[in-house]
């Protein structure tokens, strides 16, 4: 039975609703005007949508219906919607299906107690809670729209994502159910059982590949404690591996250490990291704070400890102790700077070289230097004038910032000029060697040296010193390569120069002034 609209009334772009088969239709005209009540197999057709029920209100003028029981509506071979009541608008083609509602297109479905669906644009949208499923995951929230034609699903308000792997929680997010690829475009968490939490504001997520780029306000936490940062970041879950570039940090929560940089990884699988590009070590686990910059920085396990590798261009920075190195490593298993090629250490008034050098941190600072092999200290007196002491091995003890005594083991000399205390004149200089040698400090100067067994010295008058006895094979003050306050140690420097003419070169200019 075909029902006619008058087509003077009828828009632009509005069609007519026709009713396809009613095993009843009932009509009073007194009772119930315009209105068509009809039961039993209903079904309608509007445009290529089919509309079935078990009874209905059919309003002819109107353009429109009232369906109620066994709701459902045909739309092509992919789309079918269910529900207890269908109120529907001929002229907006706008479906409302209220009770047990259900969409399914391919293989999602939505379901929820209320939904609208705008046939003109193809959109379902609900707003008194819904759920949505496909073949991998389940989303639910508040409110939601869904086009059917492109798979796509906007998500609002305590929207919940679950997956086998993980559970995704936002304010917002959209969703294709054919690429299952989530956009995130608000606060997102993202929840690894017991072992990651993903947060991001801005990016996308594969959920079936478990891969992503996260944007803004993003980070990644693991289980170990690790945490990284950065502008943006690409992870691959299956692999572990994460990519992060820009303001990128890789932080060790539990051992309050830091590493920054500009590009980044990490490895949850093999705990391995790296920042480049301004890369920056910081350790805050003391009152006193270590920065540290080389051009490449390395995270690697150690049992349940972190060693983290600086090569080329090392230099650091703490209030008690500052150096140079070509390459570090730093453990802190027991808090051990490893110091290799060419380093140099400063503490207070001393400057301390050696083929390997190592610093340890006990409680709030760095308390002992070990020095091996070619172990070298001096001490600023004048312009010209410095204490010296050499040996094999040396081990320095630093308290209160400030170093107290040097322990020397092996092949050992010294240079020191006593002062009178009477005039606070150079008595003369002291040059002395031994196999063993302990130097005391007093407020930062050499106090005195116990030199065992058997040590041979001289004492040479001021005036009887002639240039080549001023210092030790090797010697080379090199203050001016020291990190003086923590944005120093992104001060670049050559240190590939010739040693010998730089001292000469000094040699010369101090002579100078000496005899101005």
């Amino acid at each position: 039975m075909r029902i006619s609209y008058p087509e003077e009334n009828r828009k632009e772009g509005e069609t007519l609703i026709y009713l396809e088969h009613s095993d009843i239709l009932l009509f009073d005209k007194d009772r119930l005007e315009d209105i068509q009540v009809l039961k039993g197999n209903v079904c309608f057709r509007h445009d290529d949508a089919l509309m079935y029920c078990d009874s209905a209100y059919f309003y002819e003028k109107e353009n429109s219906l009232d369906a109620f029981s066994n709701v459902r509506i045909i739309q092509g071979d992919t789309l079918f919607i269910y529900g207890d009541v269908l109120y529907y608008d001929g002229n907006t083609s706008l479906a409302r299906l209220r009770n047990n509602v259900r969409m399914e297109n391919r293989s999602s479905v939505l379901t929820t107690d209320s939904l609208n669906y705008d046939r003109r644009f193809d959109v379902g949208y609900y707003f008194n809670g819904g759920k949505l499923t496909d073949q991998l995951n389940e989303l639910v929230s508040e409110w939601g729209y869904y086009y059917p034609s492109t798979n796509i699903a906007t998500f609002r308000y305590k929207v919940v994502m679950t997956n086998p792997n993980f559970v995704m929680t936002s304010d917002t997010l959209h969703y294709n159910t054919k690429t299952e690829i989530a956009d995130i475009v608000g606060p997102t968490d993202i929840i690894y059982d017991q072992e990651t939490h993903i947060y991001s504001e801005k990016g996308w997520y594969d959920t079936r590949r478990e891969y992503s780029e996260l944007l803004d306000n993003s980070y990644i936490e693991h289980q170990d404690t690790k945490r990284l940062t950065g502008d943006s970041i690409l992870y691959d879950k299956p692999s572990g591996f994460a990519w992060a570039f820009q303001n990128v940090e890789l932080a060790d929560t539990l051992k309050d250490v830091s590493l920054f940089g500009h590009y980044g990884y990490y490895n949850e699988i093999t705990k391995i990291g790296l920042a480049t590009d301004s890369a920056m070590m910081i350790e805050y686990s003391s009152a006193d704070t270590l920065y540290l910059h080389a051009d490449t920085l390395f995270l690697s396990p150690d049992s349940t400890f972190n060693v983290i590798e600086a090569y080329h261009n090392v230099r650091f920075f703490r209030n008690d102790v500052q150096g140079v190195a070509d390459s570090m490593a730093y453990t802190s298993r027991d808090s051990v700077l490893h110091m290799l090629y060419d380093p140099i250490v400063w503490s207070d008034k001393q400057q301390i070289t050696g083929d390997t050098i190592r610093a340890y941190s006990y409680g709030e600072g760095v308390s002992l230097v070990h020095v091996i092999n070619s172990a070298f200290a001096c001490q600023m007196c004048d312009s010209v004038h410095f204490n010296q002491i050499s040996g094999k091995e040396m081990f320095a003890h630093i308290s209160d910032d400030t170093l107290r005594l040097v322990e020397v083991k092996g092949n050992t000399e010294s240079i020191y000029y006593p002062i009178d205390e009477a005039d606070g004149e150079y008595i003369g200089q002291n040059k002395t060697q031994s196999s063993y040698l302990t130097a005391y400090f007093k407020n930062g100067d050499l106090d005195r040296m116990v030199l065992f067994p058997s040590p041979t010295g001289n004492l040479f008058p001021m005036d009887k010193i002639k240039e080549e006895m001023l210092y030790f094979p090797g010697f080379s003050w090199q203050v001016q390569y020291r990190p003086n306050k923590k944005e120093d140690i992104f001060l670049s420097f050559d240190r590939n120069i010739n040693k010998g003419e730089e001292k000469k070169t000094r040699r010369r200019s101090s002579n100078k002034k000496q005899k101005e």
